[in-house]
């Protein structure tokens, strides 16, 4: 598919991540003014809501975006998100009467803000590369339990860890068990590390199994997504119930909703896996997309780094095969339920989605320029996701995905057990 011309002129640059093919979906707000819904064009935002106001989009169900969210429209249905991805089109196309110009808002003097309300979240353990490599390191041996091979593998995490770009993450403090230490301590985490993930936005809900294809239409859009993760807490506490405070600190998502619609030209196959999977599970046709993605580091204070670069073609489980096995338990989702894909990595050492897998396990330290090195995360440091889809012409982006690590805060004296 090639690319959709638009009269906003910065949409048609060969290297901007939101040409009209995208549509990608944020909440801003400029100045005071209160966040609303809007959509990326080119360095321009369009204020979603104020067009709807002025009646230049209508959907047959009412009014959905004079919210600060995308939900509404989620729970419109995916009929009503394609008649949306329409009209919005027809506004912004080359030759279009420019109707929506006064509804434009630069971009580069807007705040952006979480764009969806999240209503649970859900992490899985879908690239084969980083459950290898976690095996190696952790056992010496590339061996995937034998549930992995069969099944998406995943835990509940917290909705209300969810923040959006640019957000400050605080080093969390916890429990741990040092190196040839018999008892625990508590205090800030020393292997704090980030994850690379792609995260899926369920947006109808459900009642009862569905099947993959059934979850595939039931998946609004995608976001670039941060699992920060406490190695050393998650390392203590994991055994025997899985991950808990460790994932708990913050869970950091893109400002942009990437539709599914804008993704369908890049579909591709995923990792090639030893068995089939069993009958629910199996895809009518391919579930991944080949997006190229990055982890760039900078250290306080100065210059980024590109560490990491993969594809999320990287992946064993799709979205939709997670979603279907979700509710293989009669399980409910919402409108608003966010799917983690887990870690994506490559096979390369330059290619790996997190320091735990870079450093392998912090033995082999990964070198920045001007002689710094890490193992894990320092304060101050900065992570940004990056990802893309490249088309004829145009690529469909996800804006940044960024977080800066803040120190952790001062145990208390009770928590130290100090006399008071």
């Amino acid at each position: 598919m090639p690319l959709v011309k638009s009269w906003v002129a910065s949409a048609n640059a060969p290297g901007c991540d939101f040409p009209l093919n995208n549509l990608a979906l944020g909440v801003f707000s400029v100045g005071d003014g209160e966040p609303r819904c809007g959509v990326a064009i080119g360095d321009m935002i369009l204020d979603a809501a104020a067009a709807e106001e002025a009646g230049l989009i209508g959907l047959p169900g009412g009014p959905c975006l004079d919210v600060p969210f995308w939900n509404e429209l989620m729970e419109a249905g995916p009929v009503a998100w394609a008649d949306f991805r329409t009209q919005v089109t027809a506004l912004l196309a080359e030759g279009a009467d420019r109707a929506a110009a006064p509804f434009l808002v630069p971009m580069a003097g807007a705040a952006l803000h979480l764009p969806f309300l999240v209503s649970e979240y859900t992490d899985f353990y879908a690239g084969r590369n980083h459950a290898a490599t976690v095996s190696r390191i952790m056992r010496g041996a590339d061996s995937l339990p034998p549930n992995w091979l069969h099944i998406p593998i995943g835990y509940n995490g917290r909705a209300s860890s969810v923040v959006v770009s640019g957000t400050p993450v605080v080093r969390p403090l916890g429990q741990t068990l040092p190196q040839g230490a018999e008892a625990p301590v508590f205090g800030p985490s020393r292997r704090f590390d980030y994850e690379l993930e792609l995260g899926a936005i369920v947006g109808t809900p459900s009642q009862g199994m569905v099947s993959v294809a059934e979850a595939e239409a039931m998946i609004f859009g995608y976001v670039l997504l941060n699992d920060w993760s406490a190695r050393d807490i998650q390392g203590w506490e994991y055994q025997p119930l899985g991950p808990f405070q460790a994932k708990a600190t913050a869970t950091t998502i893109s400002p942009w909703i990437v539709m599914a619609a804008a993704l369908e030209p890049f579909r591709a196959e995923g990792q090639p896996r030893e068995f089939p999977p069993l009958p629910y599970l199996r895809a009518p046709r391919p579930g991944f997309y080949d997006i190229a993605l990055s982890v760039a580091l900078a250290p306080d204070g100065g210059a980024e780094t590109v560490i990491a670069r993969t594809s999320a073609r990287e992946l064993t489980w799709s979205a939709a095969q997670q979603l279907c096995h979700h509710t293989t338990s009669g399980c409910p989702m919402n409108a608003g339920d966010l799917l983690g894909s887990g870690t994506i990595s490559g096979t390369t050492p330059d290619s790996r989605g997190c320091l735990l897998e870079a450093t392998m396990g912090g033995r082999e330290p990964l070198a920045l320029p001007g002689g710094a090195t890490r193992t894990f995360l320092e304060d101050g440091d900065t992570v940004i996701l990056r990802g893309h889809a490249q088309g004829d012409g145009y690529r469909i982006g996800f804006g940044d995905c960024a977080g800066q690590v803040m120190p952790a805060p001062a145990v208390p004296a009770w928590a130290r057990g100090d006399a008071a």
